[in-house]
């Protein structure tokens, strides 16, 4: 109860912010007003115990000030002290007034519209701030456990003067670790994450069972893989690195500048596998469907369907200057709720399929090595192993791979798995950030290493 409270405050707040904001604009100016603030736990923990725990109420309010065919922007804390607040934002709307003539004109501004408003509230079963930290540290036993662990509702607001006005709040944790061994060829370690809405003990415990069985494989002498073509599984971790770079290929602009590694796809030169489907999904709340603008996206847009590629996505900037229709897209045009559909992969047959190949648990380091052409370059990380007749044979030394999107989401595709893992966007500098990919994990047929 008091949790409602405080969030009913915050948005009460923010809407007499809007107002007073909106009620000092003077003819010509248009303003979008933008909140993000959370309400967090953070705990670091370094060899099973505590390092570093607190709660954090943080809050900022950026406004887009347009005048005359130019925008500039500002931001300043949230407070939620109507004087403190109302000072800000004076302060920094009389800031933008003397910036905004100063700039360039902008051809495809967008002017903010009256689209309709929304309000979702999506309330998780987290744990307890008091019972977060032995909740956590209990099935650990004699490991070196280091990670780190955030909980807590993320909220994000948008107003403007055209009197919209949307209101998100969610509820969200995570515990990214990592378990350390020594081996005879140094310390080594599995990474895990355990991340979602709700809270549950046993689902918990089972990861950190299966984080603790790859410790002991990973104790076992390495193996030196050549390079060369390999059968491979990536775990949901690791193939939603790769999958990642999907949802950065998919914006208009990207394609209209001939930019996207999706391009010969969009042109029919290159084709990706039936199995393949990709789609915005906002249904699980982990996300807004307004972007920064306001728009409001479609609750559920296919981008790629068995392979093929259906839409893409479309900011209003795009929209005007390459004459489409938008569908709500941010700024930026990447994905901001990717889910990937499941196959018939299930997990007891993961090891038998792959039968003899390379089991990734992380890749790292990833970059493009050929936009254009669809080209990923990276490194594989922390429990890695060679499976030979379906069992774990030995970890792996790290290895380097160079491989086309077109490939191994293509012909070399093999299946998926029929479950797929939330993995959170884990970011925390500034504030928590949202969202995440849901992301099952996948067989190869063969998949190139070259270090």
């Amino acid at each position: 109860m008091i949790r409602n409270l405080e969030e009913q405050t915050l948005e009460h707040s923010f809407y007499q912010l809007a107002d007073y904001l909106i009620d000092s604009l003077r003819y010509g100016e248009y303003l979008t007003i933008s909140l993000a603030s959370e309400r967090s736990q953070f705990t670091r923990f370094n060899h099973a115990k505590v390092r570093q725990s607190g709660l954090v109420a943080d809050g900022n309010v950026t406004i887009s000030l347009i005048y005359n065919q130019r925008e500039a922007y500002a931001e300043f804390p949230f407070t939620s002290d109507r004087s403190i607040d109302i000072a800000y934002a004076t302060a920094s709307l009389n800031y933008l007034r003397q910036e905004v003539v100063q700039i360039p004109e902008n051809p495809y501004l967008v002017i903010p519209e009256n689209q309709g408003s929304s309000r979702e509230v999506y309330q998780g079963n987290l744990l307890p701030p008091d019972e977060a930290i032995a909740t956590i540290l209990e099935p650990i036993n004699n490991i070196d456990f280091t990670g780190f662990y955030a909980s807590g509702s993320i909220i994000r607001a948008s107003a403007n003067s055209a009197g919209q006005r949307h209101w998100f709040a969610t509820d969200s944790f995570f515990v990214d670790y990592s378990m350390f061994v020594q081996t005879s060829s140094g310390e080594k370690a599995v990474k895990g994450i355990y991340a979602g809405k709700d809270w549950q003990n046993q689902d918990y415990k089972l990861q950190i069972e299966r984080s603790q069985q790859q410790s002991i494989a990973l104790q076992r002498p390495s193996k030196t893989i050549e390079r060369g073509q390999y059968r491979t599984y990536f775990a949901p971790a690791a193939s939603s690195e790769l999958l990642g770079f999907l949802t950065w290929s998919v914006g208009e602009a990207s394609f209209q500048q001939g930019s996207s590694a999706l391009l010969k796809l969009k042109n029919q030169e290159r084709n990706l596998s039936p199995l393949l489907s990709l789609s915005e999904n906002f249904i699980h709340g982990n996300v807004p469907r307004f972007n920064d603008l306001g728009e409001v996206a479609p609750e559920y847009l296919p981008i790629i369907s068995n392979g093929k590629l259906v839409n893409t996505l479309v900011s209003s900037r795009s929209a005007k200057e390459y004459s489409k229709n938008a569908n709500g897209a941010g700024s930026g045009e990447s994905m901001r709720s990717p889910e990937v559909a499941t196959g018939n992969l299930s997990e007891a047959d993961i090891l038998k399929q792959l039968d003899t190949g390379l089991y990734l648990s992380n890749l790292h380091y990833l970059n493009w090595s050929d936009r254009t052409g669809g080209r990923i370059t990276g490194m594989t990380r922390y429990a890695c192993f060679w499976v030979e007749n379906g069992e774990f044979i030995a970890p792996i030394e790290n290895l380097r791979f160079d491989d086309s999107i077109y490939d191994f989401f293509g012909d070399h595709l093999e299946d998926f798995t029929n479950f797929h893992e939330f993995i959170p966007d884990t970011g925390t500098y500034e504030k928590r950030s949202l969202g995440g990919i849901f992301a099952p994990g996948m067989l190869v047929k063969k998949f190139t290493f070259t270090l």
